[in-house]
């Protein structure tokens, strides 16, 4: 949808030379579509004034040029929200992501023997956006844009162990923690308990918390755009206590090199 000339007006008005050369308004536009997005998708001016440190004028104006090109919509309680055009952009966003991401799942895939997922925190669930199977006969599969509750899964532990305790227990409370399984972490506090151990060992485990029988092996990958984690999945027999010796340093190392893939 073409912005109308009273946006593109506003639009150049602001758009005097940002830092390192880029064009402030648009620097200063996609930094308010991101607080939105960490504000829950709806806000008001005057917090995006006081996240932001812009004027009041500033922000309406941007806003207003977002709202044109229905990346934003005003609110009938006049707050704004995030539009429905972003939408077609994230999910070829996603898309692009599984494509940079296959080749590091494949070696993952052949350096472990197990199947390989790659997974996104979408608001308050995991998200799967990418897959290599095993060669095994007996493999796990999880389809590719498949939802799932991040207490129950190995990716899910890994994609929350970054934020803040207060964050994590309120999407807790948001999701509410159903049983997947016997096994799965049901209380927010034992939750939290493992979070931390998944910030001191660097990984974490899902053991038949999502489905019986199944072991997964997660990571986050380091500076990624949107939070990300990758992962190795299978029958608890092979992905055991020793085998996990060894496939961690295997799952740290494709998760750096895919961070510098995504970062070029």
């Amino acid at each position: 949808m073409p912005s109308s000339p009273s946006a593109r007006g506003a639009a150049q008005s602001s758009g005097s030379s940002g830092s390192g050369g880029g064009v402030q308004s648009l620097e200063r536009a996609f930094d308010l579509l991101e607080r939105m997005a960490d504000a829950g998708g709806e806000v008001g001016l005057s917090e995006l004034a006081a996240s932001s440190g812009l004027p009041l004028p500033t922000i309406h104006r941007l806003m207003r040029t977002l709202v044109a090109c229905g990346y934003v919509r005003q609110q009938a309680n006049r707050r704004y929200a995030l539009g429905p055009r972003l939408i077609r952009l994230g999910e070829s966003s996603a898309r692009l992501l599984g494509t940079w991401a296959r080749p590091h799942l494949a070696r993952l895939v052949e350096e472990t023997g197990e199947t390989a997922n790659m997974a996104l925190l979408d608001g308050d669930e995991v998200v799967y956006v990418a897959q290599v199977p095993s060669k095994h006969s007996m493999r796990m599969f999880t389809e590719v844009g498949r939802r799932v509750l991040p207490h129950t899964t190995g990716v899910g532990k890994a994609l929350l162990a970054g934020l803040e305790p207060a964050e994590v227990r309120a999407l807790l409370r948001r999701t509410g923690m159903p049983a997947a399984t016997e096994r799965t972490i049901t209380s927010p506090d034992a939750f939290l308990t493992a979070l931390e151990e998944v910030r001191r060992q660097g990984y974490a485990v899902d053991d038949s918390e999502q489905e019986m029988g199944v072991r997964c092996l997660a990571t986050p990958v380091p500076g990624a755009p949107t939070a990300t984690a990758i992962s190795v999945s299978g029958p608890a027999g092979r992905v055991t206590e020793a085998a996990t010796a060894t496939m961690v340093p295997v799952l740290r190392q494709v998760a750096a090199d895919l961070s510098r893939t995504l970062a070029t």
